[in-house]
């Protein structure tokens, strides 16, 4: 008797649950579709043969100097030689050859090629070759924006065949799409695979991030190949991989096209890309904090810097950037991406919540070419690589808190930086009678201080040295 009420209970359970679901399903035993004859074949051949003789090979070279001040004191030093022999250090080159490998795109029949800023970054020579031809070209640089990582070269030809151009915005997540380029230098390689997610950021490859996510194939060498639509047209340049082993996991990410024509149209035209600067610390708003504020997307301002722009129109931290120019903002890395498209001088409206009121402040942008030149180190000294103190490189450079400065994050092997002794981890922290708080008080320094020798004054995991450059 218990059993079969068990059974009953069931039943009934079983009924009820049935009749509250409705599912959506699909025929159970749909068409499989086949080539129609033998003599055919599925095949995407007509959709990437034009595009692959646009698909460029880069090889770079570039010298690396082995010099080590405090081996080579070592090696003259003449208690070691009488042991070891005067000959003993010439057995370590003074010098090594760096090579690497890349891809690029062409873009115009007259040889201008777009290719990832970090594939010809500080080469001695760029040399391109085309498909499977044997002949090689070398390669003249127009121009690198490492905050897009991107750059262009140039080679002397004719009547080479440039890519169509597709659009970013109509791209669809699961759109089919084949990736371009020269893996691990065994020669030009197409892969397939679809577009798994747009717009992604916080990837931490470059500063202005909106990238095209992929599962096709890239791989080291594929850096600035070709990611192209079912049309052949170019969609994005193919930019890294992310991977805890080094091959590919099916996440790859390629810079949008619309991207790519902006910024190669100023480095052809200009040589360089110049930037609108606002001077703000920026972060999404938080799933905590849209309790404190009206909207609920937008850029937090977390920090506003001296002598800025931002500062001089009186952003304040706690601000909520909402909108610029009536147009929505919904999250921090849509609003640097967005300043970066604008110039120096140009007026942006700023709609901001502050204390839960809605106010507007027109700002005209800065310039960030004084911080770009001090990323490139050509106003400082020639081979010195400086950052703003950071929480991630305090950490690296065990930057103890409270210390301020701009700190040295590398010294190019035989410059005249490392000559002078600067070395990295050193944090500059005053030059001549000026003290040194950030990349702009660096700027100001070398302006006010340009005609004469400038004594700089580091601090080195606590002992402060001083130097003296022109």
């Amino acid at each position: 008797m218990l059993k079969q009420s068990i059974l009953i209970s069931t039943l009934i359970s079983g009924s009820l649950l049935a009749n509250s679901i409705n599912l959506n399903e699909v025929k159970q035993n749909p068409n499989r579709i086949s080539p129609n004859s033998l003599s055919e074949v599925y095949s995407f051949n007509s959709s990437i043969k034009h595009a692959v003789h646009s698909v460029v090979n880069i090889s770079t070279k570039k010298i690396i100097s082995n010099r080590n001040k405090g081996v080579e004191q070592m090696f003259n030093d003449p208690f070691f030689r009488q042991f070891f022999g005067n000959g003993f250090g010439n057995v370590i080159p003074k010098e090594r050859l760096q090579k690497s490998l890349g891809s690029g795109v062409v873009l115009s029949k007259n040889g201008y090629i777009v290719t990832n800023a970090h594939v010809v970054e500080n080469a001695d020579e760029i040399v391109v070759t085309i498909g499977k031809e044997e002949k090689e070209y070398t390669a003249k640089m127009i121009g690198t924006d490492k905050d897009s990582d991107l750059a262009v070269i140039k080679i002397e030809a004719k009547n080479l065949k440039a890519i169509p151009i597709g659009a970013s915005k109509s791209l669809l997540v699961g759109d089919l799409v084949f990736a371009i380029g020269n893996p691990f230098g065994i020669g030009q390689t197409v892969t397939q695979g679809i577009v798994s997610a747009l717009n992604k950021n916080k990837v931490g490859i470059n500063r202005y991030e909106n990238f095209i996510q992929t599962d096709a194939s890239i791989n080291p060498g594929n850096s600035g190949g070709a990611l192209i639509d079912s049309r052949g047209a170019l969609i994005g340049i193919n930019s890294a991989i992310m991977t805890r082993s080094g091959g590919n996991n099916g996440v790859g990410f390629a810079i949008p096209v619309a991207m790519v024509k902006n910024i190669v149209k100023t480095l052809v035209e200009d040589g360089k890309v110049t930037r609108g600067y606002l001077g703000v610390s920026i972060e999404d708003i938080s799933k905590e904090l849209k309790s404190v504020y009206t909207h609920k997307k937008g850029a937090l301002i977390l920090d506003v810097a001296k002598d800025t722009p931002a500062f001089k129109n009186g952003i304040k931290r706690g601000d909520l950037i909402y909108a610029i120019n009536g147009q929505k903002i919904n999250n921090a890395n849509e609003l640097q991406r967005r300043i970066g498209s604008f110039k120096p001088n140009d007026k942006i409206s700023f709609s901001i919540e502050r204390n839960k009121k809605n106010i507007s402040i027109d700002i005209v942008l800065g310039s960030r070419d004084a911080l770009a030149t001090l990323n490139n180190n050509s106003n400082i000294l020639k081979g010195l690589f400086v950052s703003d103190i950071t929480a991630q490189n305090s950490s690296k450079y065990r930057i103890q808190s409270g210390i301020k400065g701009v700190l040295i994050t590398d010294v190019e092997a035989g410059s005249k930086a490392e000559k002078v002794g600067f070395q990295a981890g050193d944090i500059i922290i005053q030059i001549e009678n000026m003290e040194i708080e950030n990349l702009q008080m660096i700027s100001k320094a070398l302006k006010k201080y340009k005609k004469q020798a400038k004594r700089i004054y580091v601090n080195r995991y606590g002992r402060i040295l001083v130097s003296v450059i022109q």
